[in-house]
């Protein structure tokens, strides 16, 4: 969710493995492995998506996909995907960790805020997301 272009995905994967690998000594055991993983894989991206924001560019698409699906649920599925990809990088972690059924202890543990405060933002970015689909 932190990127459309496939080069920058693989890149981002293996930044966050060598930041794993890095961290784990450091690993105290206080949460579960998965929340620390998914911690530390969030922190990659955020701070990646930041260091973006320094450096703009403008990528030329190469890969054209002529045998795209045109049926009703793929359209609806790649509108969804391209409105989670416009809001802001802290929510579009907090929507997919929930698209990945975590409880919203394990999203709260991940992304450093209360579990209130992971209700009250999963509340205002589908309100944002409802909006979106009005324009």
């Amino acid at each position: 969710m932190f990127s459309k272009d496939s080069d920058e995905i693989n890149d981002l994967f293996q930044e966050s493995l060598l930041n794993l690998w890095k961290g784990l000594p450091n690993f105290q055991g206080k949460s579960d492995i998965s929340t620390w993983i998914w911690r530390v894989c969030f922190n990659t991206c955020v701070s990646s998506e930041r260091k973006k924001k320094r450096n703009i560019t403008v990528p030329l698409p190469t890969d054209l996909n002529l045998f795209e699906d045109k049926d009703e649920d793929s359209r609806q599925i790649r509108m969804l995907y391209d409105r989670i990809h416009r809001l802001k990088p802290f929510d579009r972690a907090i929507v997919l960790l929930w698209l990945e059924n975590m409880s919203y202890e394990e999203i709260a543990s991940i992304v450093g805020i209360s579990v209130k405060n992971v209700s009250v933002r999963l509340f205002r970015i589908k309100e944002e997301l409802k909006k979106m689909s009005n324009n």
